[in-house]
């Protein structure tokens, strides 16, 4: 007996799975706030040298004005406006006289800021930028704080992946909810910037086993049917997330009291999580019927099915165990073995690789699109929400592949045309950014449904874990190449706009259409199908997948 059968005969679709889903959508909620947090929490404000003359309240000359008094201490920065990482070594009194010429001024020595910075807090009482002084010849440190946060989504994907096997789902969601409450509130005592890097991974390695194990345990807990709705309802979970953590932010502008928002949640769904019962369909794979009798009994008694007792006994589970039995997952290695899944596995390997860069390289800037971050969040998760709604019916009309080529090469058109819009354009900047965002909504959403049907059922699973390592590697990427901006200013939104563009056209090339193919169980499946697409060029017509 299939393992469908007895969630029908424990009700099916009921109460218990909207009370479940309802519990591990609050986590689901506050896991943009901790992928997003430092577009806020890391704001860079605008700062200039700390000087005495300006800053010393002691020395202060009171018949000079403030801008006469910033004319002789800081020099022009490159844009005309006070520079923002040197000062004069001494006052230059000589720049009040109108007759002064601009190559008086640059005549004049400067120095770094060696008693620190002034920062403008009208925005922002306080960022992690202005608490560790991350500007200047420091400012690297933020982008490579961000790619130790992505780090730790890589590692914690590995480590929960292998112990939510062995141990279970339900204790590994708990432990990763505490943790990410505890090492989450635990960086506002952070004394000096790398322990809060340590404490960022610690809370991103909790936050990858939050967002494995609140999927599996929907999963497993649903019936097929339902199944698409259910992993719907938590993508447009996470885009009203993105939308509430500008609303968060607008409210709290210092950075401790906005980690703390973010994090002390988790406390609750860990104290939340304990009703949850533990994943049926595991517990009799790894051969512990007596749970997972408990369990399905739990769950018919809560969607009201009081004749369960009578249905679900160890005589049926011991059958469904026979039918559940699962073939035995490959290696990586085979990925890499036979021509076809090598040639599959590549590609999408740089398909993965270059979204998760650039996506995360264009949602972890939006200082460089506008002074408004607010606004630009709300409008990226709004954006998002609608891309990952009209990829239910792009999938359905244009198909997987065409859908994701599109969506990528325009994502990254928009990328590049914004590196060409002058700054001054802040209205068309933004525009273009949220046609991007979106396009990237719509490739993630798809890129999910696109890579589950390239791949056989026995490494189906090897496929996705792996491909997902891929991109986290990316999103690890994406930040760093922020550092170079420094001395190539366009380096990034030329990577971030050309790599999708390249992966999109060598996807189109190289890669089929999957739309209403059934999925392939075996690699013998895949290589007569490639065999038949090559001896035959009549086209087949094929009736809708029912996926949806």
């Amino acid at each position: 007996m299939a393992f469908e059968e007895l969630l029908v005969k424990a009700g099916g679709v009921g109460l218990f799975q909207g009370l479940q889903i309802g519990t591990l959508l609050l986590p689901a909620f506050f896991i943009p706030f901790h992928m997003l947090l430092e577009n806020f929490s890391a704001a860079v404000p605008d700062h200039r040298c700390w000087t005495h003359l300006l800053d010393n309240s002691s020395v202060v000359p009171t018949n000079l004005t403030h801008e006469a008094l910033l004319a002789i201490s800081i020099p022009p920065g490159p844009n005309l406006q006070p520079h923002q990482c040197r000062r004069f070594r001494q006052p230059q009194w000589q720049f009040l006289d109108p007759n002064a010429t601009v190559t008086n001024q640059s005549e004049a020595a400067t120095e770094p800021c060696v008693d620190g910075w002034v920062y403008d807090h009208s925005t922002f009482t306080s960022t992690t930028v202005t608490r560790w002084d991350l500007v200047c010849n420091s400012r690297g440190l933020k982008p490579l704080g961000q790619s130790i946060f992505m780090a730790g989504i890589l590692a914690g994907a590995l480590i929960w992946g292998f112990l939510s096997h062995r141990l279970g789902r339900k204790p590994m969601l708990s432990w990763c909810c505490l943790q990410v409450a505890v090492a989450g509130s635990g960086v506002i005592l952070a004394p000096n910037f790398f322990i809060y890097c340590g404490l960022r991974f610690l809370s991103a390695f909790g936050l990858a086993g939050v967002i494995l194990t609140q999927t599996t345990l929907m999963a497993e807990w649903t019936t097929t049917r339902r199944r698409a709705v259910t992993m719907t309802i938590l993508g447009c979970t996470y885009s009203t997330g993105q939308m509430a953590l500008a609303g968060l932010a607008f409210a709290f502008r210092d950075w401790r009291i906005l980690q703390l928002a973010v994090s002390t949640p988790y406390l609750a769904t860990f104290l939340l999580s304990w009703w949850l019962p533990e994943s049926a369909r595991w517990l009799i794979t790894s051969g512990q019927p007596e749970k997972a009798l408990q369990a399905l009994q739990k769950v018919a008694k809560i969607n009201g099915h009081k004749e369960a007792k009578n249905t679900l006994t160890t005589e049926v589970l011991t059958s469904s165990m026979a039918g559940e039995a699962t073939e035995s997952q490959g290696s990586v290695l085979d990925l890499f073995r036979v021509p076809i899944l090598c040639q599959r596995t590549c590609i999408m390997v740089l398909v993965n690789f270059s979204l998760m860069l650039s996506y995360y390289g264009l949602v972890l800037d939006l200082q460089s699109l506008g002074r408004n971050i607010f606004l630009l969040q709300t409008l990226f998760g709004a954006v998002d929400f609608l891309g990952r709604a009209m990829t239910v019916l792009l999938l359905r009309f244009l198909g997987r592949r065409t859908t994701l080529v599109g969506s990528l090469a325009l994502a990254g058109f928009s990328i590049l045309a914004n590196a060409l819009v002058p700054q001054d354009l802040q209205t068309l900047r933004v525009a273009m950014a949220i046609l991007g965002k979106g396009c990237f909504g719509i490739c993630l959403t798809s890129l999910c449904v696109y890579s589950t049907e390239l791949f056989p059922t026995p490494l189906r699973m090897t496929a996705d874990g792996f491909l997902q390592s891929v991109g986290r590697l990316g999103a690890i990427t994406g930040p760093l190449i922020k550092v170079t901006s420094q001395a190539l200013p366009l380096m990034p939104p030329l990577t971030y706009g050309a790599l999708p563009i390249v992966s999109s056209l060598v996807l189109l090339l190289f890669l089929p259409e999957t739309q209403g193919i059934p999925l392939p169980d075996t690699i013998q499946d895949l290589e007569s199908r490639t065999s038949t697409a090559k001896g035959s060029q009549q086209e087949v017509v094929i009736m809708e997948s029912t996926w949806f």
